[in-house]
């Protein structure tokens, strides 16, 4: 379970760095949701790795 929740959290991180990649673009579909959403993916993915 160890190693599942490490890959877990890098693909969170992986999906907060695309997010951050096209800001831009969200933040023009979603507004101030898109930062919202990216800090989500950030924090989600930090647990997820200190819970490994």
């Amino acid at each position: 379970m160890k190693n599942t929740n490490f890959w877990i959290g890098n693909g969170l991180l992986a999906a907060a760095f695309l997010t951050l990649f096209f800001m831009g673009t969200l933040s023009d579909m979603l507004g101030s949701g898109a930062v919202v959403l990216w800090m989500a993916l950030a924090a989600t993915g930090t647990y997820f790795i200190m819970k490994s």
